[in-house]
């Protein structure tokens, strides 16, 4: 499914994720768990507004999608390669720069 996900995306996202390490990971880090926050995924990295590509040596940026929790906020088996592809957007717009705020009033949350 996140093969898929990314090959619906546009041509020009093409050169963005190609620098990102995308990771599907089961489940959310246990302490945010512990706090009560539902993440369906995370980006960990530098923006791309924030940098002119990655410098040698360091670590590409990457895009992890949690298996469990994606899981959870989906009621049907169809309901989650949509799911997927909505919550891998959002992450590449966090990648892109792109702020909670402005992703909500995307309708990428």
């Amino acid at each position: 499914m996140v093969v898929d996900a990314m090959d619906s995306l546009p041509d020009w996202v093409i050169p963005i994720l190609a620098e990102i390490a995308v990771l599907v990971e089961e489940d959310q880090p246990p302490e945010e768990k512990r706090a009560g926050v539902l993440r369906l995924g995370l980006y960990r990295g530098v923006p791309r507004t924030s940098h002119y590509g990655r410098r040698p040596g360091t670590l590409p940026d990457t895009i992890t999608l949690y298996r469990i929790p994606i899981l959870a906020v989906c009621e049907l088996p169809e309901d989650v390669a949509p799911r997927v592809r909505k919550v891998l957007v959002h992450e590449v717009g966090h990648a892109l720069g792109i702020g909670e705020d402005e992703l909500r009033a995307l309708g990428w949350h």
